[in-house]
């Protein structure tokens, strides 16, 4: 894969203006191309702190009122978009089974932080208030989502222990953001070479944050000072990724706070393997995120 991509040309997206890295990202060729059946899926537009937010929300077959996966898609904030993470969600709708709800939170630089993390509580908070209108179970809400996708959904869970609301079963934190400072080992040794880039990170955060900003637990959830009460987490890293040892260290945190973790590394794998189809790893860390969801909402 990493020889396709060295290959085909594609520029690094720190090098192009955003509207043509978010066109570059959406193009490129993730997941196998083979559609999940599922019984439903929605677009909808639903209230948010500065307008109305899009989702899609995926309803497979089975007996309702089915639990609620809140669905976060990667992009660092800036790229990526419902279309782009459409085969995972089908992939997790079915897989559970519960209903996605994938949220199309507001992006950066037009939006810098807070208003993708303040979209993606309003969208979770939505999902659990309104959940008998989409067949869905209100008691049984879990968030997840993949590189800045995890990092919401980290923050989210923050938001609501912080909060009181609304309870998370479950945090699925595949290969997170958790430390926007950028100064782990795996991202000086991972850094260049495997997709993902020490460079395109810091372009990420500077759409996203000041470095001030950097330093709050909404933003690094790993530098939060009290991970205590915090929902139960699978955690997925990749050996290759830059983000692997960030993602690693807020799993320890979190059991060590005393939160229940299952924490795997795949060996071999880059950031973003679990949407390529062409790695049988991916399947299998699919089924590692449905059965650990279908453990917590099972109670």
């Amino acid at each position: 894969m990493l020889e396709m991509f060295a290959n085909s040309g594609m520029p690094p997206f720190e090098s192009l203006p955003v509207m043509e890295a978010r066109a570059m990202f959406d193009s490129m060729p993730v997941g196998n191309g083979q559609k999940a059946a599922l019984a439903r899926i929605e677009d909808r537009r639903i209230p948010g702190p500065a307008g109305e937010i899009p989702v899609r929300i995926y309803t497979p077959e089975g007996a309702t009122p089915l639990p609620i996966l809140v669905f976060f898609h990667g992009g660092g904030w800036v790229i990526g978009s419902l279309d782009g993470y459409d085969d995972l969600c089908r992939a997790l709708a079915r897989a559970v089974p519960a209903i996605v709800v994938s949220v199309d939170y507001r992006l950066a630089p037009e939006h810098r932080f807070p208003a993708a993390a303040d979209d993606c509580y309003a969208a979770l908070c939505w999902a659990a208030e309104r959940a008998a209108e989409i067949d869905g179970d209100p008691t049984r809400v879990a968030v997840g989502g993949d590189s800045a996708g995890g990092n919401l959904s980290a923050v989210v869970s923050l938001m609501a222990r912080d909060r009181r609301h609304p309870k998370i079963a479950h945090q699925l934190l595949i290969y997170p953001v958790t430390d926007l400072r950028g100064n782990t080992e795996s991202m000086r040794v991972n850094g260049e070479g495997y997709f993902l880039t020490h460079k395109t990170m810091m372009w990420f955060a500077d759409h996203y944050t000041t470095s001030e900003q950097r330093h709050l637990p909404y933003v690094s959830p790993l530098l939060a000072p009290d991970l205590g009460g915090l929902p139960p987490a699978t955690v997925i890293t990749a050996e290759f990724d830059p983000l692997r040892d960030e993602g690693e260290a807020y799993a320890a945190r979190l059991r060590e706070s005393g939160v229940p973790v299952e924490q795997t590394r795949y060996d071999g794998m880059i950031h973003g393997f679990v949407s390529v189809a062409m790695f049988h790893q991916a399947a299998t860390a699919i089924e590692q995120a449905a059965a650990a969801l279908r453990g917590a909402f099972a109670g």
